[in-house]
């Protein structure tokens, strides 16, 4: 196996499509991005207010052998420069991870080069490496996202465990799901970060959940009913609501749920370093409250650049190469898998 010890550099093909967003990568020694090609199905899921698995399929069938010419042509390399092809196998909709294995198959195997099978939440980590070269393991990592919010315990480049996680709902999904019920678009995110600008994050109280037993874990589905009822209730009498109050105080409340617990593993860990990953990790109100807790803490944190928050190829490709170093290989009969422990890779 060729490694950065021998001096020879390792090239990394790299292939995301776990949900809505086709991606591919060029990443030479897991920290140097040559190219980073997506093709985002967003505007198309945005009639349904949310993705629609079997669009998501179709769309990842007709876009990715393209957008991997063109991540070659970005990245100035050959197919014969290629070392090892990763690829994300789990988690995400089921249908749309097939599209991305099962074309990874073919380009490995057409090559005659290692297939890399990645865990997608591993390679929302690993965006923190692209960021931050400084930053090494072992340390905390606030994974929030449309699908996963978890405290990750990353020991090595390879070895993580779930510390605590949401029970019910991702936070992504509460603010997909209370965007919708606004019409302000989707993904969600975004629209209720741009509209909590200003608004008074006090104004409308919404509940704190705590898990008996589980300090780190996490519940949002209350919290998300509690917001569409609200919303409702106001439609149904005619009332007014102020809306970037509500958007305010509905991120504040997200906000106290993840920031409080992740500080907790972090002292508990005593890494001295915080890293956040996710769609959910550009939040301003999260960030901030991340950033005043690590101050106030000691603790060195570390936030992903904002392109590489979202789904990416680049994530894949960087954790793909620390997979590939530490001899992690998939023949072809890789499986996908809508759900999958951290901890098992």
């Amino acid at each position: 196996m060729r490694s950065k010890k021998e001096g020879i550099p390792v090239n990394i093909l790299a292939i995301e499509s776990s949900c809505d967003e086709t991606a591919v990568a060029v990443v030479r020694d897991g920290r140097t991005v040559l190219s980073d090609a997506i093709a985002s199905q967003a505007d198309m899921h945005a009639i349904y207010g949310g993705v629609v698995p079997e669009i998501a399929s179709r769309k990842h069938i007709e876009a990715i052998a393209g957008l991997t010419d063109q991540a070659l042509a970005q990245a100035g390399v050959t197919k014969a420069d290629i070392d090892a092809v990763a690829v994300t196998y789990a988690p995400g909709l089921i249908g749309a991870v097939l599209v991305g294995v099962n074309f990874a198959k073919s380009v490995a195997f057409g090559l005659d080069v290692p297939l890399v099978p990645v865990h997608h939440v591993r390679g929302h980590i690993a965006a923190n490496y692209i960021t931050h070269p400084d930053l090494e393991p072992p340390f905390v990592c606030l994974c929030v996202s449309g699908g996963t919010t978890a405290i990750v315990d990353v020991r090595s480049y390879t070895d993580m465990e779930v510390m605590g996680a949401t029970r019910d709902d991702a936070a992504g999904e509460c603010f997909d799901k209370v965007a919708r019920v606004l019409g302000i678009g989707y993904p969600g995110g975004a629209p209720m970060d741009r509209l909590s600008q200003g608004g008074d994050d006090s104004k409308y109280p919404f509940p704190s959940v705590h898990v008996d037993g589980a300090p780190l874990d996490m519940s949002f589905s209350g919290l998300k009913t509690a917001a569409i009822n609200l919303i409702h209730n106001a439609q149904q009498k005619g009332e007014t609501l102020d809306l970037p109050s509500l958007a305010a105080s509905f991120g504040a409340a997200v906000s106290h749920m993840l920031v409080p617990r992740a500080m907790e593993a972090a002292r508990m860990k005593g890494y001295g370093k915080v890293a956040v990953a996710g769609g959910v990790a550009a939040n301003s109100r999260i960030r901030a409250d991340l950033e005043r807790a690590c101050r106030e803490s000691g603790d060195k944190l570390y936030l992903p650049q904002l392109s590489l928050c979202g789904d990416n190829g680049a994530m894949i490709g960087c954790q793909g190469y620390y997979e590939y170093c530490a001899g992690k290989r998939a023949g072809m009969d890789l499986n996908a898998y809508a759900t999958r422990d951290i901890g098992k890779g």
